[in-house]
């Protein structure tokens, strides 16, 4: 059934979590609407500050989510949480337990929690997690929280969505080790030692700060990520932790680097929107003759596969064969 967009649209700016919940529930299943939905968004988008938190499981992730939805609650600030959570293989179902561990905030008019199963997409996130965030931008969150779902070190995709990515980490769980293992220490803006009480702790951060001086050679001025301990069920070093994220903000304005994150984001989010709609369409022509009969002349060897994908191609696009491939 179609709904008034414009409508749904001026509820969920004045915070009321149900209009909210359909323009996110619209964007997951994929409407018909959803065009009109993001056309509606888009000119109220821009203003929120997204911040990413991944992590090995067992560290602490929604502990610290929900930490942080209190420093920034204290500080008069509209939260919007995104807490993604894995879909069995089998059954497809999700738990979608991270809001049952931040419940203490589901009664706050000025905080809006969403889950979200990844449906089988990889990276840490749903597919959807973009125009989510869009939505909650557009509804006036001042701060987006987006919790991972822990999936280890190809845990990366957060990078491409946040303005600034948090890597959490523990002592104990190796993952000193694990941090100078590919993708993670490209990724994090800030690192959190979390479980701080615990043996170690002082041990895991000298080594992520050795790491990271063996990373990329920094220029004067570059940011260097720093490292905060924390023990996130006592709310202890969450400041720091806020402190921290809001001098990378800081940073990123003075130099322009916030505005380039987010025309990346943009750029991303639009190429993947333009590659789904060719799939879409090249998936209308699998049902077809036309691509039985190319896969039957690369058999046979009368075709190359790059000739058999521009001639697929051009019939997608209308374009001439080897036009504007780029291969």
């Amino acid at each position: 059934m179609a709904v008034d967009v414009a409508d749904l649209v001026a509820r969920a700016r004045e915070g009321r979590p149900r209009a909210v919940a359909r323009l996110i529930s619209l964007v997951e299943g994929a409407s018909p609407q959803l065009r009109e939905v993001m056309a509606a968004l888009a000119p109220r988008c821009g203003n929120a500050y997204v911040v990413g938190l991944t992590g090995s499981p067992g560290v602490g992730k929604s502990t610290s989510t929900s930490a942080l939805v209190t420093a920034y609650r204290q500080q008069g600030k509209r939260v919007g949480i995104l807490a993604v959570d894995p879909s069995s293989p089998f059954s497809g179902g999700a738990l979608l337990g991270d809001r049952v561990r931040m419940g203490e905030h589901a009664s706050d008019p000025g905080v809006y929690i969403r889950s979200m199963a990844t449906r089988g997409h990889l990276g840490g996130l749903a597919w959807a997690a973009p125009q989510a965030i869009r939505v909650l931008d557009a509804a006036g969150c001042d701060v987006i929280l987006v919790e991972t779902v822990g999936v280890g070190q190809s845990e990366v995709e957060i990078a491409a969505q946040a303005d600034t990515s948090v890597v959490l980490l523990a002592p104990g769980m190796g993952d000193g080790i694990q941090a100078a293992k590919a993708g993670i220490l490209e990724i994090g803006d800030v690192y959190v030692v979390n479980k701080a009480d615990r043996d170690g702790a002082d041990a895991t951060v000298r080594e992520l700060n050795h790491m990271l001086g063996l990373g990329e050679a920094r220029k004067p001025g570059d940011w260097r990520p720093p490292v905060v301990k924390t023990v996130a069920a006592r709310g202890e070093g969450v400041d720091e932790v806020v402190e921290a994220l809001e001098k990378h903000r800081g940073w990123m304005e003075e130099r322009g680097v916030l505005g380039e994150r987010r025309a990346a984001r943009a750029a991303r989010e639009i190429e993947t929107i333009a590659v789904t709609a060719l799939r879409e369409r090249m998936g209308e022509l699998r049902g077809g003759k036309r691509l039985d009969a190319l896969a039957e002349r690369v058999v046979t060897g009368s075709l190359d596969p790059y000739a058999a994908a521009d001639e697929l191609v051009a019939g997608v696009t209308g374009e001439e064969p080897g036009e504007n491939t780029g291969v």
